[in-house]
């Protein structure tokens, strides 16, 4: 009986920071496609550095990329 509840609070877990994972990294993945692609119809991010807009879109991008790559593989 005990082993069951463990095994369902594990799935339950795993489940839930997998959609957690998945939904951060498209939110962030998403910022990072703005930062990079939003210069010319957002004025707030044309005002912007382009070096730091930049770079700042690439960390985006990656960090993003990396919480989709650890939502998907799912090793909790």
């Amino acid at each position: 009986m005990e082993q069951d509840y463990k095994e369902k609070q594990r799935k339950s877990y795993t489940l839930m920071r997998t959609i957690y994972d998945a939904g951060m990294g498209l939110l962030i993945l998403g910022m990072g496609i703005v930062l990079f692609f939003g210069s010319k119809k957002i004025p707030q991010i044309a005002a912007l550095d382009p070096l730091m807009r930049n770079m700042l879109g690439g960390m985006f991008v990656l960090y993003g990329g990396f919480r989709l790559y650890r939502g998907i593989k799912r090793q909790y």
